[in-house]
């Protein structure tokens, strides 16, 4: 017996499902077992911020990386510094993640895109069945998003876990660190995508450096939580 009633959290974020223009879509999944804390991890994080003399603004790298919203009249060096920021603590967090992408051309349209993204899914959570299994509660936050996503989710969701098993919570990347760091993820996981078709934008390369700086300073820190 255990004794306590185990909770592990998804956090979820995706790219490219309201961009007709996007050549890829992606959504990453951040699983956390909610019993340990990591309040301690994420007041270092402001406390670092504090001391750099960094604003604490919730990461969101696609603004971060273009100077536009919270970040516009930042410059690119402060920019940057709150990324390696955020990276530094994320790397040392107890968290593991998984992200699902798709070559958007390979299909008709985007229904036939979550048809099969729902059907991974499924078959990500039967591979990971023991994993999840282990906890008595899975609790899914995601901001809503594009409806097919949310169906998508659910469906994947409740059909390889049981539905009384799962809770879900509207969570916007403000309110969450983790939420933070699911849009950190999926940021690097397209980006990996892209400098290996030598597709990298000029801003990827103004903000993450060549490919092999992308490597060593971003995605090498985080391949071992891959699920």
């Amino acid at each position: 017996m255990r004794g306590r009633d185990l909770e592990v959290g998804c956090f979820c974020d995706e790219s490219g499902s309201d961009d007709a223009g996007a050549r890829y879509y992606l959504l990453t999944l951040v699983f956390h077992d909610q019993s340990v804390d990591l309040g301690p991890s994420f007041a270092r994080y402001e406390r670092s911020l504090a001391d750099k003399g960094l604003p604490d603004i919730p990461l969101h790298t696609s603004p971060l990386m273009n100077g536009h919203g919270a970040y516009e009249g930042l410059p690119l060096e402060d920019r940057k510094r709150l990324l390696m920021s955020f990276v530094a603590m994320a790397q040392r967090l107890p968290v593991s993640y998984h992200t699902f992408a798709y070559r958007r051309s390979e299909y008709p349209d985007i229904d036939a895109l979550f048809t099969r993204l729902r059907r991974d899914m499924v078959d990500f959570f039967f591979d990971n069945l023991a994993y999840f299994q282990f906890f008595d509660r899975v609790r899914v936050y995601y901001d809503g998003g594009q409806s097919p996503v949310r169906r998508a989710l659910h469906g994947a969701v409740e059909y390889a876990l049981a539905r009384e098993a799962v809770e879900y919570r509207s969570a916007s990347y403000e309110e969450y660190r983790l939420s933070q760091a699911a849009d950190l993820l999926c940021t690097l996981e397209l980006a990996s995508i892209k400098y290996a078709r030598h597709e990298e934008t000029p801003t990827d390369r103004l903000v993450f450096g060549d490919d092999r700086r992308f490597w060593r300073d971003y995605l090498k820190k985080f391949v071992r939580k891959r699920i």
